[in-house]
């Protein structure tokens, strides 16, 4: 049972990862939504009282028990484990990391499909996610749960397939399995609450994480350009609302300034260069409000 350090209702007690692949993305997103993160391992509570929340430390799988449960108000987590866990709390926003695809995989050339597993016994991590797919789909099989490495289970013949996490497929290669069937499930690291009336304090935690969002996914750009191309360059760059526009001391020139898309950056500045932009920064974005 966790146990709080705080009494004040006005604190957002948010649950954190502890270890494991979600916990280093999960710490460095709330560093720079502004919040305390701790320094050592063994912390297992946090109070970051000049910014209202506390945070506690919890295996990632638990995470959305405690927040169904309502004993913690927030938590980041897995959607897949979100999923698997059958808690009362809900997805309210995807981060954008953590991203990982849930596909079954078999031995080579023996499944193609999900029907191909009537009566087949399934190895997984995640029973509760698998259980749900099939059942959607009218398929009755045997779903056991494997902590860890499960690739081994069909060749030691636990298992005729799995079910798992899938990244370039190379692990399940060398065990002689593919993936066939289209994927389980798309997953990320995800903000989850109970649901119902939102804890005080949530929504500026929520604006917080989605300002880091679009930090990482967009720089400022600032550039010179002539007056007569200043349309054709506000195209290339419209900005969220709308950039910025200055007049500058060199006669029939202004400056120009908006955010971008990261991902498409360097070729706005060419497109700017070519339309007669001179000038042209980039610069990133720590934190921002939209």
């Amino acid at each position: 049972m966790v146990s709080t350090t705080s009494t004040d209702p006005a604190i957002l007690r948010i649950a954190v990862p502890n270890k494991g692949a979600l916990a280093q993305s999960a710490s460095d997103m709330l560093r720079e939504s502004g919040y305390r993160t701790r320094q050592d391992a063994k912390e297992l509570t946090l109070l970051d009282a000049d910014n209202g929340v506390e945070l506690f430390y919890l295996r990632p799988r638990d995470i959305a028990l405690y927040v169904g449960e309502g004993t913690l108000d927030v938590g980041i987590t897995g959607r897949d484990l979100l999923l698997d866990s059958g808690a009362k709390a809900e997805e309210v926003l995807g981060l954008g990391f953590g991203r990982s695809t849930f596909r079954f995989a078999g031995p080579t050339g023996e499944y193609a499909d999900v029907a191909d597993l009537q009566g087949a016994r399934i190895a997984t991590s995640y029973p509760g996610i698998v259980r749900q797919y099939l059942a959607e789909r009218g398929v009755e099989a045997t779903v056991s749960r494997l902590d860890g490495a499960v690739e081994s289970s069909v060749h030691l013949g636990v298992a005729d397939v799995i079910a798992d996490v899938v990244e370039t497929g190379s692990t399940l290669a060398r065990a002689g399995l593919a993936v066939f069937g289209d994927p389980i499930l798309e997953s990320e690291a995800v903000l989850v609450t109970r649901g119902g009336d939102a804890s005080p304090g949530l929504d500026v935690f929520r604006r917080r994480l989605e300002g880091v969002m679009a930090a990482r996914s967009y720089v400022m750009m600032d550039y010179d350009i002539p007056e007569e191309r200043v349309t054709e360059a506000v195209d290339l760059t419209p900005g969220i609302e709308s950039p910025t526009v200055s007049p500058l001391h060199r006669a029939g020139w202004v400056a120009v300034r908006a955010m971008v898309p990261r991902a498409g950056a360097h070729r706005v500045m060419d497109q700017l260069w070519t339309i007669g932009a001179r000038g042209i920064l980039v610069t990133d974005i720590h934190a921002c409000r939209l």
